[in-house]
């Protein structure tokens, strides 16, 4: 019988047969990577707000408590964010004919809320409770960064399962004494806990990694 291919055709066919394969096992390992970079998850990048609130000056230069806008933080799943009334509090004697302001006044007038848009909103399917995380010990920058630092709003942190559930297998070194959990730039991460709590948190690792724990 005579021969169908010829060797350089052969040769060309495993070529081409080796590419395919490099090529499959490259395009995993860029998605790989890309599924887990901060830009996927939307990390830096500040979302458009109806207001250009600056958290660096409220949180940071004046001081404003994180509770005082979001005032569910402690007994709720959401936090809650700030009403007009509560920027109104302020801003009736503050930039009182500021423009930028004018959504706010508009909301206060109208007896609207308004419309922030949620940086770290998580999809439906995760059930998260601010209020059992605070409670216990995590503090807000643990999540959501140093946002006393920040002129607009960003993800600081991927808020991915994986990242969650790094912190659920050991949450100790992220847990700070009560009185500590609204302040900024605080270090000791861990280092004022009692050894009951340690051992609690140790004993509960099983259960804060069960996938019922935030899917319900």
């Amino acid at each position: 019988m005579a021969q169908l291919f010829t060797p350089a055709a052969t040769t060309l066919f495993r070529v081409v047969i080796v590419l395919l394969g490099l090529s499959a096992v490259a395009a995993g390992c860029i998605a790989y990577v890309w599924a887990r970079s901060d830009s996927t998850w939307n990390v830096g990048k500040a979302a458009p707000q109806p207001v250009p609130f600056r958290h660096d000056l409220h949180s940071g230069s004046l001081g404003i408590d994180c509770r005082y806008c979001h005032a569910t933080v402690e007994r709720a799943a959401d936090a809650g964010m700030p009403s007009a009334q509560t920027c109104m509090s302020c801003h009736s004697q503050v930039w009182v004919g500021a423009s930028v302001l004018e959504p706010v006044r508009s909301s206060f007038v109208l007896g609207q809320p308004i419309e922030w848009t949620s940086v770290h909103r998580l999809p439906d399917y995760a059930y998260f409770h601010h209020a059992a995380h605070v409670t216990k010990g995590v503090a807000c920058e643990t999540c959501h960064g140093r946002v006393d630092q920040m002129p607009k709003t960003v993800k600081s942190q991927t808020m991915s399962m994986g990242w969650c559930l790094d912190c659920h297998r050991d949450p100790v070194p992220n847990l700070r004494p009560r009185e500590a959990v609204f302040a900024t730039g605080y270090e000791a991460h861990g280092q004022n806990l009692p050894e009951d709590v340690r051992t609690f948190y140790e004993e509960a690792s099983r259960r804060l990694t069960s996938c019922n724990t935030c899917h319900r």
